[in-house]
């Protein structure tokens, strides 16, 4: 069934100044089970707000979020959320980090411990599970962000532009070390990005958000079939037209 929101509406308000800002109105948006969906639009136009309510930090005005049927907006702990920054533990170690969801949940620890090395070594991380994350570089601490984000164990995961502060060619190689995790795994993902090239090369659907109040102005199906090739699939003519079209919604 996957991840639904129906008529999602927020507002914020600033009672000194009695000024009230609509921040999504009224928002439609269906993330079937197993797809890989990519949300883009002009900055400040209520993505954060999305993920905000989409993780429970915050309660919608109207509408509602529902998770394979299930109402969860207001609740925590029904998704995994990866946010922009890693936010490992500096006093952690690479493996103390990952199973901190583990911990949370009271899961066994013996089980939970070689769960995360298997990961860690399908991640290329092994080598580096007694390092500190100031001893990491930025992709190796994304890396160990998602890594913990999937060992909270929710199979619909919030990606909040996990790769915006990394530099364009770790950008590159975390994009297709994403890719390949994601077709071993297939979880429910839903990926806040402001690159184009990004949502084209790892979704199943690009939807495209207007300009604050967020509402949905166009769609996108992503022809291209798993797995992908991301240098053929992004040269080719179709992805270059794919390109045009969602630059000229964004910059009209």
């Amino acid at each position: 069934m996957g991840l639904s929101l129906k008529g999602l509406s927020k507002a914020y308000s600033n009672p000194q100044k009695d000024l009230s800002m609509e921040v999504l109105h009224s928002l439609d948006l269906v993330v079937e089970t197993g797809a890989f969906v990519s949300l883009i639009g002009p900055s400040g136009c209520g993505k954060s707000t999305i993920c905000n309510l989409l993780a429970g930090i915050e309660v919608p005005d109207a509408g509602e979020i529902l998770l394979d049927g299930k109402a969860i907006h207001g609740t925590l702990g029904n998704v995994g959320y990866m946010p922009q920054k890693d936010l490992l533990l500096p006093w952690r170690t690479l493996l103390e980090n990952v199973l901190l969801g583990c911990e949370i949940l009271h899961k066994n620890k013996r089980k939970a411990q070689v769960e995360a090395k298997e990961w860690l070594n399908q991640f290329g991380l092994s080598p580096f599970a007694d390092h500190y994350p100031h001893q990491l570089s930025g992709g190796m601490r994304q890396r160990g962000a998602l890594l913990r984000t999937i060992l909270f164990g929710k199979k619909t995961l919030l990606l909040d532009e996990p790769f915006g502060a990394l530099d364009a060619l770790t950008r590159q190689e975390m994009q297709r070390w994403l890719l390949s995790i994601w077709n071993r795994t297939r979880h429910t993902v839903l990926l806040i990005t402001h690159d184009i090239d990004e949502a084209i090369l790892l979704s199943d659907k690009v939807v495209v958000l207007s300009q604050r109040p967020a509402r949905i102005i166009h769609e996108f199906k992503i022809p291209f079939p798993h797995p992908r090739d991301p240098d053929e699939l992004l040269l080719s003519s179709l992805a270059l037209d794919l390109k045009r079209q969602l630059l000229h919604l964004l910059i009209p």
